[in-house]
């Protein structure tokens, strides 16, 4: 798919009818920049309306060694047009799915609270495709409350990983605890497709050795059904213990958004 199709569906997706002003806000992230410390993790603040990045951290040329002024003149452009070509129509698929969820099931007020995970491959300086994992937390609404201006973390991961294109869209609780709304894969179907939503947040809990008692506090539910999850989660991936899940996580046999 070339460049000005994604364009094309890309504004689609994301059709604004106002034009935000975020300068002071923006201006606070840029600051904190500078006192972060050089990654495998870097953030831009993206703009939907007019495909550009309004900021990009310093990380960005470490982690892909990317041109910084292409990327500010020629914005997402620019990046879409290093994409993996297998993952793009993939990721086109995520972006508007999740748009349509949010826009469809989450409510005004909650979209202030969610965040949205997706991944793809990316062609770094050295023409190696890298995994990329974008994490978009919401910055700025349009006057019919669609997500334009985004906080984006993108962390960077070796090619040699087997990541499929999988959308994740999570809510901030009130105990300050992502839980997950919305999942789907769009690549080859995986063992971990079988994972329910809330099955999914105890296993991003579980691999912070949270005890079932406190993963419980965080989702508001309660300690039995905790340990039931846990028993349903290794009886799906055919598993035997939470210990053996972690190891399946750390060496990269599992991914959980």
């Amino acid at each position: 798919m070339i460049v000005d199709n994604i364009k094309s569906i890309y504004k689609d997706i994301f059709k604004s009818y106002d034009n935000p002003s975020l300068e002071d806000h923006i201006n606070k992230i840029i600051e904190l920049d500078a006192y972060l410390p050089y990654s495998s993790t870097f953030f831009c603040i993206t703009n939907t309306q007019n495909l550009t990045f309004e900021y990009i951290s310093k990380n960005m040329f470490s982690c892909l060694g990317l041109d910084e002024g292409l990327m500010k003149t020629q914005g997402m452009r620019y990046f879409w047009s290093r994409m993996h070509p297998e993952d793009v129509e993939h990721w086109l698929n995520a972006l508007n799915e999740l748009m349509n969820f949010t826009l469809t099931e989450i409510t005004f007020e909650e979209r202030k609270r969610m965040s949205y995970t997706w991944n793809y491959r990316i062609k770094n300086a050295h023409n190696v495709y890298v995994n990329v994992i974008q994490n978009t937390t919401p910055l700025e609404f349009d006057l019919h409350d669609k997500p334009i201006i985004g906080l984006a973390h993108y962390t960077v991961l070796d090619s040699k990983i087997n990541l499929q294109v999988s959308a994740t869209a999570k809510l901030l609780n009130e105990n300050k605890e992502y839980e997950t709304k919305y999942f789907n894969n769009f690549s080859q179907k995986l063992l971990s497709d079988g994972l329910s939503n809330r099955e999914r947040d105890v296993v991003r809990l579980l691999i912070l050795n949270l005890s079932s008692k406190d993963i419980a506090e965080r989702l508001n539910i309660s300690s039995n059904t905790v340990d039931t999850h846990r028993r349903n989660i290794l009886k799906k991936l055919n598993i035997s213990s939470t210990g053996e899940l972690i190891g399946m996580i750390r060496t990269n046999n599992f991914f959980v958004f």
